[in-house]
């Protein structure tokens, strides 16, 4: 199988498959005009899906002109879909990713890729949204399920278990009797009753022997088949399709149909939270999908009474977001970081992310010491929002150990993005402004008058910092008695 994963180029068999024949009419029929004009030297003309001039007689005819009009940076085959062909095939589109025939599924892969991809600054086309072909959601996330049914190593699968009793007669009342006596019946139509009785022994025999499921046609799953190979070009499909979703996803006009799309969600985040054993590239692209889709998620819908097909609750997805937070790859665990940050903006989300706030807070704090500037600032905004949750994740993170420091470093160092140092010297802003945590933070007194007068960029808040600390602990300390019960 050739499918496109993400890019446009290389793409030379759409929609040839189906007009292969009407090519060919029509070369013929410009092959007899320019032989009968010529005396029978034709000029082939320039194939479709090759650069112009490929051809060995491209210096004549059409080829020439061709040449003439070719752009001098075309450095290979490209191939554009006008926005108006998902209006006009919409249906057909549905129905090949729902057929399960390999070049169905694969024609639709690739139409789809080159719709939902596009090019940053590209005028060119249109963007397409998902309302404009209905069901289309729900066909690629059947792909996906289809491979996540066969992903699990054979080994593990659970095989049919060998039936010995009554394996001596025709009738073993296990739901084989009509292909038992339908294929005797069938192979020895005329045959005497000796012949007939070795045979049904032979085929008892044979059946015995190879015991198969009663449901083993649909194990077949289609034209694909459950060999190494089959399992591959499932795997391709799967991966192909969570790519069209993850390009659909950065399109504002499919935003809300997504994140209201509970079996989308769901999938998503089960691919996620198999991201020890699942194929890389699918886990990546359905992280970046949930990280787009994050500012309006709102995890109440994996309890809500819409239809569900994976059985997610509110815990299960936070505890998938943790496992990729604790991943050792950069990509994954800086998305995930950047992912809870979205995710905390939504008070319908808190009551299911404080209980994690403990173990984020650490990991966070733990990915602000790498020495790699992405993470530091996925960690950073992530912190930053969670500083304005309540006092309780003030109270936590200046409790964190290293937390201070390391903010510190962020802004000594400093980042090379103003923003990642700003919103660090704003979380330091607001866990001083709880009077817990003065004595934390008195003792980093002397590095906030550092940063105050060597750093003009963030020299106001830091004299903000200082005040809180020094000018009014008596008003901060007599509120909070008031408030808590002391003294």
């Amino acid at each position: 199988m050739n499918l496109l994963l993400r890019f446009r180029p290389a793409i030379n068999k759409i929609s040839y498959n189906q007009n292969n024949r009407r090519d060919a009419k029509m070369q013929k029929r410009e092959q007899g005009k320019s032989g009968g004009a010529a005396g029978g030297a034709a000029t082939p003309a320039a194939k479709r899906g090759r650069p112009f001039g490929s051809t060995s007689g491209s210096s004549g005819g059409s080829g020439s002109a061709a040449d003439s009009a070719a752009p001098t940076t075309l450095l290979g085959p490209s191939l554009q879909v006008h926005s108006s062909f998902a209006d006009q095939n919409h249906k057909r589109i549905v129905l090949a990713l729902q057929s399960g025939l390999k070049s169905e599924l694969t024609w639709a892969l690739n139409t789809l890729t080159l719709l939902s991809f596009k090019e940053k600054d590209d005028m060119r086309k249109d963007a397409t949204p998902l309302a404009k072909i209905p069901g289309l959601l729900d066909a690629l996330l059947q792909v996906i399920d289809d491979w996540r049914d066969i992903a699990l190593p054979k080994e593990l699968s659970k095989g049919p278990r060998a039936r010995t009793l009554g394996v001596n007669s025709l009738v073993t009342g296990f739901g084989s009797e009509f292909e038992a006596l339908g294929s005797i019946n069938n192979a020895f139509p005329r045959s005497g009753v000796g012949s007939g009785s070795s045979a049904a022994d032979s085929l008892v025999q044979k059946n015995a022997a190879r015991v198969r499921s009663s449901e083993w046609w649909f194990d077949e799953d289609g034209l694909f088949n459950l060999d190494d190979e089959g399992r591959a070009e499932k795997q391709q499909c799967a991966v192909g399709a969570s790519n069209i979703i993850r390009n659909f996803s950065f399109m504002p006009d499919n935003e809300v149909i997504m994140a209201q799309h509970r079996h989308c969600l769901e999938t998503v985040f089960q691919c996620i939270e198999d991201h020890v054993t699942e194929d890389e590239e699918l886990v990546t692209n359905a992280l970046e999908t949930i990280v787009n889709l994050a500012p309006l998620l709102d995890l109440r819908i994996f309890s809500s009474s819409k239809q569900s097909y994976i059985k997610i609750t509110e815990k299960r997805a936070v505890e998938a977001i943790m496992g990729i937070l604790g991943s050792p790859f950069k990509a994954w665990h800086c998305a995930a970081a950047e992912l809870l940050g979205r995710l905390i903006i939504n008070p319908d989300n808190e009551p299911f992310l404080l209980p994690f706030v403990p173990q984020i807070h650490k990991r966070l704090v733990d990915l602000m010491s790498l020495p790699a500037f992405d993470a530091q600032a996925a960690a950073v905004g992530a912190l930053y929002n969670l500083a304005e949750v309540n006092v309780d994740c003030r109270l936590k993170l200046a409790s964190e150990r290293w937390a201070i420091d390391r903010l510190l470093r962020v802004i000594k160092t400093p980042h090379p993005v103003p923003e990642v140092c700003r919103k660090a010297a704003m979380i330091l802003e607001s866990l001083v402004s709880e009077p817990q945590n003065r004595v934390l933070l008195l003792a980093y007194e002397n590095a906030f008058a550092e940063i105050l007068f060597s750093d003009g960029r963030y020299s106001d808040t830091f004299a903000r910092i200082l005040y809180e600390l020094t000018s009014r602990p008596n008003n901060k300390v007599a509120s909070a008695r008031g408030i808590w019960g002391c003294g």
